[in-house]
C-alpha cells in the first residue's frame, strides 16, 4: 500500500503536484542488483566502485608509427647531418620476445607495440627516410653511427627527447586506482574502460521494465483505416518513447477497449514482464472511464482472489495542477509491482509522464538525480499569460539563452504544439496571469 493509504483522504483530497509525486518516490523502490554482461549493461548504474586490477597501459608503448632509439644515438640529428643508425628489427603491436635496442641501433615499432629494452624514445617515420637509405637529406657526407658492414639502415633527420611519443605504464590509471564510482550510469566510455581492465561482467541495478498501455474503445492502431468517431492512438507511442528516453526497457501494449475485465486480464498478462505499469485514458469522472473502474481498491493479480490487500490496489485522485489533474498510483499484483494511471489527452498524459513516470523510472534505476533540470528564464510572450487559480499550470515552451516563448495554448490536445516545445512553463498555483518579461521557472525537457 502507498504511503498515501495512511490518510484517509482518498479522492476528496485535492492533491499537489508535490504531494503526489512525493508518495510516487516514497513508494517506489530501486530495482535489486544483478551481474549483466557489458553490452546488457549499458545505460545501467553501477552498483559498486571499480577499482583498477592493472595499470593501463599495462607497459611502456609508442604512440607513433616509427623507430625506437636511444637518446644519445640522435643528438643533433638534422636533415644536413641526419644520423644513420642500424635497423635490427621490426617490434609490432602484441610483440612478446622484444629486440634490445644497442648504441647505434633502431628498432622499426608499430603504434600501440612496446617500447623494446635500451630504447629511450621514439621517432616518427616522418622524420626518417622510412629506412630507405635515401630521403631527403643533404649531398653532405652523413655522420654514421652504424656498425662496419651493415645493410638495413634509417637516417634520422631531428633529435628525440627522451621518453618522447612514449606512453608510460599507468599513464592513463594506475592499478588500485578508482576506475568508476559506484551511480555512474555506463555510456559507451564506462564501458569501453570496464573492458579495457579486463571486466567482462558489472553488477548494476537493471533497466526498468515499462509497460504502457492505453485504453479507449475509439483509439485505432496507425496505418489502419479510421471510421467515425475514431482516433489514432498517439499516447501509448509517446509513453513508450518517453520511457526509454528516461532509460527504461519500454513494452507498448496496443490498446484496450473500454471493459474493465478486458482491462484487469490484459494487467495481469503484462504483470510478469513489468517492473512498472502505465496506463492512460479513463481515470477521470466518465461513465466509461474503466481505468478506475477496474483497478481501484483491487489488488490485480495477486492470485488468492482477495482485494485490498498485498498489492493495495491503486488510488485515483484529484491534483491541482493543469493539465494532468486526474491521476492514479498504486502497487499492484503479488509483486507490487507500482502503475501510474494518467489522463487520456496527449498533452496531460505527456506531462504527467515527466512530472511523475520519469522520476518513478529514474528512481527504480538507483539514480540520485531523478527530475529534468530546472532553470529560471525570461517570459517573451505577446500576451499575458492566464492561469487557473489554485493550479499549478504547465505550459509548452521553447527556451533558449535565458529566454522562453511559449508555443500553442493551454489546451490538453495540442500535440502540434507539444511536438515544438522542449520546456514546460511553471505558472504556481497563486499566480493567475504572468505578464511578457516576467521570470519564470522553466523545466527543461531536452
Amino acid at each position: 500500500m502507498s504511503a498515501a493509504a495512511t490518510r484517509a483522504t482518498g479522492q476528496d483530497h485535492l492533491w499537489s503536484v508535490d504531494e503526489h509525486l512525493k508518495d510516487i518516490l516514497a513508494t517506489v523502490r530501486p530495482l535489486e542488483p544483478i551481474e549483466l554482461n557489458l553490452l546488457d549493461a549499458q545505460g545501467c548504474v553501477l552498483v559498486d566502485d571499480v577499482t583498477v586490477p592493472l595499470s593501463l597501459p599495462p607497459f611502456d608503448n609508442s604512440s607513433m608509427d616509427g623507430y625506437a632509439v636511444r637518446v644519445a644515438d640522435v643528438e643533433g640529428a638534422s636533415e644536413e647531418f641526419p644520423a644513420v643508425l642500424t635497423v635490427i628489427g621490426d617490434v609490432a603491436a602484441g610483440s612478446a620476445d622484444l629486440l634490445e635496442v644497442g648504441p647505434g641501433q633502431a628498432a622499426r615499432i608499430m603504434t600501440g607495440a612496446p617500447l623494446p629494452p635500451g630504447a629511450e624514445a621514439v621517432v616518427p617515420v616522418e622524420w626518417t627516410d622510412g629506412g630507405l637509405g635515401g630521403g631527403p637529406v643533404s649531398a653532405m657526407p652523413a655522420r654514421s653511427l652504424s656498425p662496419e658492414g651493415a645493410t638495413g639502415q634509417v637516417r634520422i633527420h631531428r633529435p628525440a627527447e627522451a621518453r618522447a611519443h612514449v606512453r608510460a605504464k599507468g599513464s592513463d590509471v594506475k592499478a588500485g586506482d578508482l576506475a568508476l564510482a559506484a551511480g555512474t550510469v555506463l555510456g559507451p566510455p564506462q564501458i569501453a574502460l570496464l573492458a579495457a581492465i579486463g571486466r567482462g561482467t558489472v553488477r548494476v541495478r537493471p533497466r526498468p521494465r515499462v509497460v504502457v498501455m492505453s485504453t479507449g474503445s475509439e483509439l485505432v492502431q496507425p496505418d489502419e483505416e479510421l471510421t467515425g468517431g475514431q482516433i489514432y492512438d498517439s499516447n501509448s507511442f509517446a509513453l513508450t518513447a518517453a520511457a526509454r528516453d528516461a532509460g527504461a526497457i519500454a513494452y507498448r501494449v496496443g490498446a484496450v477497449a473500454d471493459d474493465a475485465e478486458t482491462l484487469r486480464s490484459a494487467i495481469e498478462d503484462q504483470l510478469v514482464r513489468a517492473d512498472l505499469m502505465v496506463t492512460t485514458g479513463g481515470v477521470s469522472v466518465g461513465a466509461y472511464d474503466v481505468v478506475k473502474e477496474a483497478l481501484t481498491s483491487v489488488d490485480v493479480g495477486d492470485g488468492d482472489g482477495d482485494e485490498g490487500e498485498a498489492g493495495g490496489g491503486v488510488e485515483f485522485r484529484k491534483l491541482a495542477m493543469q493539465p494532468g489533474k486526474p491521476q492514479g498510483f498504486g502497487l499492484i499484483g503479488p509483486d507490487h509491482t507500482p502503475l501510474l494511471a494518467l489522463p487520456g489527452n496527449p498533452v496531460s498524459s505527456y506531462v504527467s509522464f515527466e512530472l511523475f513516470v520519469r522520476p518513478a523510472i529514474r528512481t527504480l534505476m538507483g539514480l540520485e538525480d531523478v527530475h529534468r533540470p530546472r532553470t529560471s528564464a525570461v517570459l517573451r510572450a505577446d500576451k499575458v499569460l492566464t492561469s487557473p487559480a489554485g493550479r499549478r499550470q504547465f505550459l509548452r515552451g521553447t527556451y533558449a539563452d535565458g529566454v522562453v516563448t511559449p508555443v500553442g495554448g493551454a489546451g490538453s490536445h495540442l500535440i502540434a504544439a507539444l511536438a515544438q516545445a522542449d520546456a514546460l512553463i511553471v505558472v504556481p498555483e497563486a499566480d493567475t496571469s504572468v505578464e511578457p518579461g516576467t521570470e519564470v521557472e522553466v523545466v527543461l525537457l531536452g
